[in-house]
């Protein structure tokens, strides 16, 4: 970056600085100004020592201002400054360092002022001040806009990890994360809570018999039984290979193994290959229907749900067998 003249000897006037604009004394500020550097920078130079608490307003060309690069939280955001605007107001205010990266777009020049000068400036000049409160509260507002898209953003991206993305069902990571909330919920307020247990009978032979890619299409056929025939309080979850997972809200035992037994039988008239020339394998599952008791966690209600279905599998499969909890000996 090359001084090629003073504010004063540089044929620039106040009217050209936004943040001067409309002041009572142009005269007074311009004298002030007179000694500030006017900058030369090559298209692609970064400002030096951009960060000193100073105040670079562009004269011509533009600058692009990319922020934080040194606190890990650059996101890859730039601004863009075109002739009469400014950067660096905050460090000035502040009296920290200006931690933002600062290059010209193309050949520019830059007026430097620095942070003593901008305060004298402040105090001889209220449009001044008036102009940074205004910019400033720009600012603040375009960044509290830009932090809620982020933010909405950032849970799209969380909701997208929680979603299988075979079957588009939930996944083990949405189990963890709100099953125990969904236990504790129905705990406290004594409602019921049902699951099952859900596996694609010999599902290892349909992948050799019909291959890998059938077996996708026969995961998300089933994953479609499951997604349309419960309620939009119910949720379905892929728990990992073949095995699935439903859970029901505010249902009891009887409801539960109803559920388990409409999708048992919709299971069986699950459409795997949609062209009809081909042999028509179908699905079929096995189902173990678990209830939540008192004093139970997540943990217990899974295994009991687990039990449920090695009992529906050992009974011949493609059925639906349902936990009895076992009641304590009366004395």
């Amino acid at each position: 970056m090359k001084q090629i003249s003073t504010f004063g000897s540089s044929g620039y006037q106040i009217s050209d600085l936004q943040l001067l604009r409309n002041a009572d004394d142009d005269a007074a500020l311009a004298k002030l100004l007179a000694h500030c550097p006017v900058m030369l920078l090559e298209s692609g130079q970064a400002v030096a020592e951009s960060n000193r608490a100073r105040l670079y307003i562009v004269l011509r060309g533009a600058l692009s201002v990319a922020t934080d690069t040194r606190t890990g939280m650059a996101d890859g955001t730039v601004s863009k400054i075109l002739p009469g605007e400014s950067v660096g107001e905050q460090s000035v205010l502040d009296e920290e360092a200006n931690l933002s990266s600062i290059t010209a777009l193309e050949q520019s020049e830059v007026l430097v002022i620095e942070a003593d000068l901008v305060w004298k400036l402040i105090d001889e000049s209220n449009v001044l001040a008036r102009n940074l409160l205004r910019l400033l509260s720009f600012r603040i507002r375009a960044a509290n806009a830009q932090l809620r898209r982020r933010q909405k953003l950032g849970e799209f991206y969380r909701q997208l990890s929680m979603i299988d993305g075979l079957t588009g069902l939930y996944n083990r990571a949405w189990l963890n994360d709100l099953l125990p909330t969904m236990v504790a919920t129905a705990q406290g307020s004594h409602a019921p809570l049902a699951l099952i247990m859900i596996d694609l009978d010999h599902f290892k032979k349909f992948n050799d018999s019909h291959g890998h890619l059938a077996g996708d299409q026969a995961l998300r056929a089933a994953a479609h039984v499951l997604s349309s025939a419960l309620r939009p309080t119910d949720f379905a979850v892929r728990y990992g290979g073949e095995e699935m997972m439903v859970l029901l809200p505010d249902t009891s035992d009887k409801v539960a193994v109803a559920v388990a037994e409409r999708l048992c039988e919709r299971m069986q008239q699950a459409v795997v290959f949609g062209d009809m020339r081909q042999p028509l394998p179908h699905v079929t599952a096995s189902f173990g229907v678990a209830t939540l008791q008192a004093g139970q966690d997540e943990s217990a209600l899974i295994a009991a749900a687990d039990g449920a279905l090695y009992r529906a599998k050992e009974l011949g499969r493609n059925r639906v067998a349902h936990h009895q909890p076992t009641v304590p000996d009366q004395p």
